[in-house]
């Protein structure tokens, strides 16, 4: 079985057993989760295309590891399965980031055709590539280095690795201080006085070798803009 991987995370056997047997007779691989607990630490750290995620269950709830996975996966691809069909709960599961939304009880057929769907959408970005293409460099994530054409190397740290990364992910979009701060520092942007993230910026530039700030530009008022050209 050679299929995407999708993580399932659902405290109800019953129905966990039911969506993976329907997913890997259909061709997909899966990795299963029975609660928010287990949930958080696979949905984190293990190897998938597709979480199936369930709101409400022991442990950290769907919301909370919607807003973990914004914060270190962003961009990962997250189908909900809920009993909540109310439009705040959707709503609100679409702003932190998950592609659709399923309302149980709901069909098999249903779930397997949002499932292509969501996994044809998002197949550019649900897999994060290890290496990333930039003007006149590559990047490795794996290693945390910047491999320029002219032969030299810059060694990445951890966190500049990790906003390097995000901004890259934002595909052009300007990026506000307060969202690199809530999602890669994990700090309320209201109540901390912090000027790290420019140093971070800063530091990125001349590992970049963009001093000037064509590759990363500081937008006056909004945040900052990776100008990556649209490699990857």
């Amino acid at each position: 079985m050679n299929g995407p991987v999708i993580l399932v995370i659902e405290d109800d056997p019953a129905v966990r057993r039911g969506i993976v047997d329907v997913l890997e007779y259909a061709g997909y691989q899966t990795l299963e989760a029975a609660d928010g607990h287990i949930g958080m630490e696979m949905a984190l750290k293990a190897h998938y295309r597709l979480i199936l995620l369930d709101l409400v269950m022991p442990g950290p709830s769907g919301f909370e590891i919607l807003a973990a996975l914004k914060r270190k996966r962003p961009g990962q691809a997250v189908i909900i399965l809920s009993a909540r069909g109310e439009e705040n709960d959707r709503v609100r599961g679409l702003v932190h980031g998950a592609d659709d939304y399923v309302v149980k009880p709901f069909s098999m057929k249903e779930l397997l055709a949002r499932v292509d769907a969501v996994l044809r959408r998002t197949c550019e970005r649900a897999a994060p590539a290890d290496e990333r293409r930039l003007p006149n460099a590559q990047v490795d994530f794996r290693l945390n280095t910047i491999a320029h054409d002219d032969g030299t190397t810059q060694e990445l740290s951890e966190k500049e690795a990790q906003l390097l990364k995000y901004l890259l992910d934002s595909n052009g979009r300007i990026v506000t201080r307060e969202e690199i701060l809530r999602n890669l520092w994990n700090l309320d942007p209201d109540r901390t006085q912090t000027r790290t993230i420019d140093m971070h910026i800063m530091h990125l530039r001349t590992k970049l070798g963009q001093q000037n700030q064509s590759l990363l530009t500081t937008i006056r008022g909004k945040g900052y803009q990776l100008h990556a050209g649209g490699v990857a």
